[in-house]
């Protein structure tokens, strides 16, 4: 009885991420509104085809890597140099908390990208960009979507 008790209570205490699933024209409005289309020279087809093939817009993807690093959220942003997962001895360039990057609210995370963008390679840094968007005709991944 009194284990049955425990179990309520930590089932209680447990806080479940739900993931949240964009589809891609609502990611397309939020991107464009983050002034994303265009950013560094890389349109919104871009932005929506990258996160697809990084994360299939799912704010609370983690991929672990060989390295012991993880990606983050829908642009899979990496541990090792971009966020603070709890190692002292990570870079954290953007300046923000691993988990900031996998809520609803996807500013920490836009901010972060476009900081990577910035500061590297442009989009080269997302393998699934490379890949399945670089080179070809984008415009299909936000046809049909009312972005202002």
């Amino acid at each position: 009885m009194k284990a049955a008790g425990i179990l309520a209570l930590m089932g209680c205490l447990v806080t479940a991420v739900e993931p949240k699933i964009y589809t891609r024209c609502k990611l397309a409005k939020i991107f464009s509104r983050a002034s994303l289309d265009n950013y560094r020279g890389f349109s919104l087809g871009n932005w929506i085809c990258m996160a697809y093939y990084e994360s299939h817009y799912n704010t609370t993807a983690q991929t672990q890597l060989q390295d012991g690093s993880t990606d983050y959220g829908i642009f899979q942003i990496n541990s090792d140099t971009w966020c603070r997962n709890t190692k002292l001895q990570e870079k954290n360039r953007c300046h923000v908390a691993c988990s900031a990057l996998m809520t609803d609210d996807l500013t920490d995370a836009i901010i972060c990208a476009k900081k990577i963008v910035k500061e590297t390679d442009g989009m080269n840094y997302w393998q699934g960009w490379k890949k399945n968007c670089e080179g070809r005709d984008l415009s299909e991944w936000k046809k049909g979507c009312e972005v202002s």
